[in-house]
């Protein structure tokens, strides 16, 4: 059975980018379920239209006749639908809108998911916080700098709902810097970076968990980054 339903924001995330943008998947169409509409029908439909629920061993034929192939993949109402290089129906019918990861990255829950040359020469699907989110993270973080003590600090960072790929722990350390200065100015003692979540949780993108009473139900991410996005404005 194909699996295209991420149960959480992080498992979204690391699907996309682990799975899919650093095999090689770099063209893609984002949208939206609308609310009238039955999400899995929605599923179902793309699904079939782009044949996409097929076994590893077709999609390797497929890459060896150059022919491109696709994974579909869903959190909530936000859907990506996303290609490798090479002939398929999708470039035609979607022609107008897809867009390549190298060149515009993916904008989910105030994450920017691309596909960047490394420091070590080679090309790496890239994770970090979109800019927008980030200066709104910054000025929050920056509001209470000299207002909080040293471990209310810490467990604002903690509660920070950013998985740390590496370029999110390289953000998250740029405003650290920030907040330390503005509390150095204050004459306040500066916050150690262990105060910051640097290890990244790896998650079962598809996981369900079941409830007191047996019922299957959605894996409960560790934050909701939606949900920090409405706090911080």
């Amino acid at each position: 059975m194909y699996r295209n339903i991420a149960t959480s924001e992080a498992g979204f995330v690391q699907q996309l980018a682990v799975g899919y943008v650093n095999h090689g998947y770099w063209f893609y169409v984002t949208g939206c379920v609308p609310d009238q509409k039955q999400p899995e029908l929605i599923d179902q439909k793309l699904i079939e239209k782009y044949d996409i629920a097929v076994s590893k061993w077709t999609r390797a034929r497929r890459k060896r006749q150059g022919l491109a192939n696709v994974h579909y993949l869903r959190h909530e109402e936000f859907f990506v639908l996303i290609a490798t290089k090479g002939v398929h129906r999708i470039f035609e019918e979607e022609r107008t809108v897809i867009r390549d990861v190298r060149r515009e990255p993916i904008h989910f829950a105030g994450y920017s998911i691309g596909y960047k040359l490394g420091a070590d020469g080679k090309w790496h699907a890239s994770v970090r916080i979109h800019p927008v989110e980030y200066k709104l993270l910054k000025d929050y973080c920056l509001e209470f700098a000299a207002r909080r003590s040293v471990i209310q600090l810490a467990e604002e960072f903690q509660r920070l709902p950013f998985e740390p790929y590496a370029p999110v722990r390289r953000q998250l350390l740029c405003i650290l810097r920030a907040v330390n200065i503005a509390r150095k100015k204050a004459g306040f003692m500066a916050v150690d970076h262990v105060a910051l979540r640097l290890r990244r949780h790896v998650v079962r993108p598809f996981a369900e968990i079941r409830g007191e009473h047996g019922d299957l139900g959605q894996v409960v991410p560790r934050a909701s980054v939606s949900g920090f996005r409405e706090a911080v404005r």
